[in-house]
C-alpha cells in the first residue's frame, strides 16, 4: 500500500579487506611490519598475535616472500605462519559461515578428483559458535559426496595429503586456500599442518 513503509533488511557484511594472515611467532609486530612493508600494510586484529594484510597478487606475494625467506631464512623468527588466501568471504554466523565455505570449497572439487585430502580449519574468535572438528567433518563429507557423485571419488588423508583445503578465520571474515603437497613442502611458513 502506498504510504506504508518497509523495514529496511541489515546490510550485508562487507568483504574482509585482508587476503594474508599473518601469525607472529611472539610478539613481533613491528618487525613483521618492516620485513612485510613492501607488500602492503600488516594491520593488527583483535587476536593475539594475529595480523592481516591485503596484497593485490596473492600467486606472487607467495612466491615473493618464499624468494625472501630463502635469501633470509631470519625472516620466520618473527612469524610463524604467512598465509595468502585464493577467496575470501565475511559471514555473520555459523550458517552463513558453513554455507560460504561450502559453496567455496565445492569450486575445488576438479582438482580434488580422484586424490586425497583433508580440510584444515583455523577459528579465531567465535568460540561456541563454530566448532573447528565439526566444520572440517561437514566440509570433507560434502566434498567426498561431490566427488563420488562426480565418478571421481577422494578420499581423507592426514598423513601426507595431495591437498589440503584451508580455511582460516578472524572473527566475522574468512579465507580459504587449496594447497598441494608440494606447496606443503616448498612453503612450511604456511603452516597446514
Amino acid at each position: 500500500m502506498l504510504g506504508e513503509i518497509s523495514p529496511i533488511p541489515p546490510p550485508e557484511p562487507m568483504v574482509p579487506d585482508w587476503n594474508v594472515i599473518v601469525t607472529l611467532a611472539e610478539p613481533t609486530f613491528r618487525i613483521a611490519r618492516k620485513l612485510l612493508a613492501r607488500w602492503g600494510p600488516l594491520r593488527r586484529t583483535e587476536y593475539h598475535n594475529v595480523a592481516v594484510m591485503a596484497v593485490s597478487d596473492t600467486a606472487a606475494f607467495l612466491q615473493e616472500f618464499a624468494a625472501a625467506v630463502g635469501e633470509s631464512p631470519g625472516i620466520l623468527n618473527a612469524m610463524s605462519h604467512v598465509v595468502p588466501f585464493e577467496h575470501v568471504f565475511a559471514f555473520k554466523n555459523a550458517a552463513e559461515f558453513e554455507a560460504k565455505s561450502r559453496e567455496i570449497a565445492l569450486s575445488y572439487v576438479p582438482q580434488l578428483a580422484g586424490k586425497s585430502f583433508h580440510v584444515r580449519l583455523r577459528r579465531r574468535g567465535l568460540k561456541g559458535t563454530i566448532s573447528t572438528p565439526e566444520e572440517e567433518r561437514f566440509l570433507d563429507d560434502v566434498l567426498l559426496g561431490a566427488l563420488a557423485s562426480a565418478g571421481n571419488p577422494g578420499r581423507i588423508r592426514f598423513d601426507d595429503p595431495d591437498y589440503v583445503l584451508l580455511i582460516e578465520t578472524v572473527a566475522g571474515s574468512g579465507g580459504v586456500a587449496l594447497w598441494t603437497g608440494e606447496d606443503m613442502k616448498r612453503y612450511p611458513f604456511l603452516g597446514t599442518a
